[in-house]
């Protein structure tokens, strides 16, 4: 271990803290590895093995109450979360997971710890009720890197959702009943005291969260002073309840955050922004600040009970959780082994973790000392073990979707069916989404997937699993509903995954919209009357692909004439936005409009998804993306079509 060198000013640590944890951050995104692993390794760099950066020294006593503020909110963002009414129509799989996985796991978690790694009984109830996080912040990278169908993804992700929320209130009131039990007081006064503040702490955050949702409905809150009036509130409320009850703030910011959540705000997407960039700011900040202050020698605390401890918690401890939880659900047993095998912890268990065991120390229980080493082991065992083992236990298991790209078309039509068909020959899974069934007639009957319903609404989150894809086209005929969705959604998917057929007048200054509203555009600048007007000519989408001998000059030359849409290579699907400008190479498939009187490239083509009537239709009916004149009519030409709820195949 290097000695420690001069320390730094109070502003060059704040610096090295930000730069650090973004950086870590970008890194992990940039080269696909767990966020947490490569702060947990910049945090050790800095602090314990080169001594730059030791967060007591450059910080001082300020780094107590900056790591309980950032804690506070981001348990106060675990609250905005959960919204209740989204866990009632979620699967049954989910509400087992939670109503009933979640105190079973606090249980045999607070078991295992006192059992097998040695904690007193006060410890393990703490740190038990904090394990029930299996980290939302770790999950989702994991889930989009082994590209898992959307049943177990889903089932996956919301556990960690809901459950940030239900470990941090867990791990509060059991810390807060351990707390009273150890000042020497009576029976009767260690209830009162405990019942005093824990309710003077829901009420304050019952009191503080209504107050928040009266000022918004009633907009004596102007729209730019949201934000920063919701987060000055939650540092308000946070220490107001600590004064009463020590870490009892913990609990009135989550109550907090749990009422806003289910308040349906209108502004709750702006507040979901903020939470979203507050929580990465203050994670970054706070690993960092925990790696750069852990030493070394509190590793020697452990022994084997340590490695026994983890081993069990990973093979018995959440398995048998799962097993138990998922009963009645009638899930595969595959789906119920891969989720029973996945739970990894993030930094809201090291966070917290943190801050009680100083808590608990101070309290005279000594094994609270535990709680870092324990969490920093679990931490990094289950989330490099899930990182590298999550996809081909997945794929082992026949539930991983593979290398295929996934893409969401929104909008019914004949181009929406016949793009599908190309892409889906390229080896792209596709599905369509429209919220008028009669534009899913051609895709239901192509053979295609597809989801009757909005795909902004909340039940598409985990009806169609945007976990599973990793781009969009929004091509329906309203101009304004696919800007709508393209903006929504890009936070989401990114920005370069996020495409828009073009807007008509879209030219015309007067109806030109700014550069940050929408997506990408395709091709040339058609809009989607004009790709229609193609088809209906006799054009046909083609998917040709590209070899060491047919490159792209050749594929260019053979093509004269053709329209480039997209091209798939190395498990991404990319669309067009200059025909001039196209990246491809051997192996690369192009998805091109080509015309009625194109030559015939048999040997390249992979496939032709004839542009007429779409397949599966009676003779004589197209359907051109617009509802019918006489939808009854239709469907009884069509049989008995499945009910408006069906989920995609």
């Amino acid at each position: 271990m290097a000695a420690e060198i001069a320390g730094l000013s109070p502003m060059e640590a704040f610096a090295i803290v930000g730069i650090a944890g973004i950086g870590a951050q970008w890194l992990a995104w940039r080269f696909r590895i767990p966020a947490i692993v490569l702060m947990l390794a910049t945090g050790l760099l800095l602090g314990p093995v080169t001594g730059f950066f030791v967060p007591s020294r450059d910080i001082g006593p300020l780094l107590e109450p900056m790591i309980s503020l950032a804690v506070a909110i981001i348990l106060f963002e675990g609250g905005l979360t959960l919204n209740f009414r989204e866990l009632h129509d979620a699967k049954a799989a989910v509400r087992h997971l939670v109503y009933i996985g979640a105190p079973l796991g606090w249980a045999l978690s607070a078991l295992a710890l006192n059992r097998i790694a040695g904690l007193q009984w006060e410890a393990a109830i703490v740190f038990g009720g904090i394990m029930i996080v299996t980290g939302p912040t770790v999950i989702a990278p994991l889930l989009r890197q082994a590209r898992l169908q959307p049943r177990p993804a889903q089932a996956l992700q919301w556990e960690a959702i809901v459950n940030d929320a239900l470990g941090g209130l867990a791990a509060v009131l059991a810390l807060l009943v351990v707390l009273v039990g150890h000042q020497n007081l009576g029976g009767a006064e260690a209830l009162w005291k405990l019942i005093s503040g824990v309710g003077f702490a829901l009420a304050l955050g019952l009191a503080s969260g209504a107050g928040i949702v009266t000022a918004f409905r009633r907009n004596l809150v102007p729209e730019y002073m949201k934000v920063p009036l919701l987060f000055v509130t939650v540092l308000g409320a946070f220490p107001g309840a600590n004064a009463v009850l020590d870490e009892s703030g913990l609990l009135t910011v989550t109550v907090m955050g749990l009422l806003i959540a289910n308040a349906n705000l209108p502004s709750y997407t702006e507040i979901h922004r903020f939470k979203e960039s507050a929580t990465i700011l203050l994670v970054s900040g706070v690993f960092i600040l925990l790696g750069a202050g852990f030493r070394f020698e509190t590793l020697q605390l452990l022994d084997w009970r340590a490695v026994a401890f983890v081993l069990s918690v990973i093979l018995i401890v959440r398995p048998l959780t799962v097993y138990v939880a998922l009963i009645g659900t009638g899930l595969p047993w595959r789906e119920k082994a891969l989720i029973a095998f996945t739970g990894p912890r993030g930094v809201v268990l090291v966070a917290i973790s943190g801050i009680f065991a100083e808590r608990l120390v101070a309290e005279g229980i000594a094994d609270g000392a535990l709680l870092v080493p324990l969490a920093f082991v679990l931490v990094v065992a289950t989330v490099v073990l899930h990182g590298f083992t999550l996809g081909p236990m997945a794929r082992w298991l026949g539930l991983a979707s593979g290398d295929r790209p996934g893409l969401i078309i929104v909008g019914g039509s004949e181009f929406s069916t016949g793009l599908a068909q190309a892409l889906e020959k390229a080896g792209v899974d596709v599905v369509i989404v429209d919220p008028n069934r009669s534009r899913l007639l051609s895709a239901r009957h192509a053979g295609l997937k597809y989801y009757y319903g909005d795909i902004l609404s909340e039940a598409a989150e985990t009806s169609v699993g945007l976990v599973a894809y990793n781009a969009l086209l929004s091509a329906s005929d309203n101009d304004a509903y696919n800007t709508l969705v393209a903006t929504d959604l890009t936070p989401e998917l990114g920005r370069d995954a996020i495409w828009q057929v073009t807007r008509e007048k879209d030219e015309v200054a007067r109806y030109a919209l700014p550069i940050q509203l929408g997506g990408q555009g395709i091709s040339g600048g058609r809009t989607l009357s004009q790709y229609l007007a193609l088809l209906e000519a006799g054009w046909r989408f083609r998917t040709t692909r590209l070899t060491a001998e047919y490159t792209l000059a050749h594929w260019r030359e053979s093509r004269a004439g053709a329209i480039p849409l997209a091209v798939v290579d190395r498990g991404k699907v990319a669309f067009v936005s200059d025909e001039a400008r196209i990246v491809a190479r051997a192996g690369s498939r192009i998805i091109a409009l080509a015309p009625p009187d194109a030559p015939e490239v048999e040997r390249r083509d992979e496939s032709e998804a004839d542009a007429g009537t779409p397949t599966g239709l009676p003779a004589g009916m197209v359907c051109l993306g617009r509802a019918p004149e006489d939808t009854r009519t239709i469907f009884a030409n069509m049989g008995n079509p499945r009910p408006p709820t069906e989920q995609p195949r």
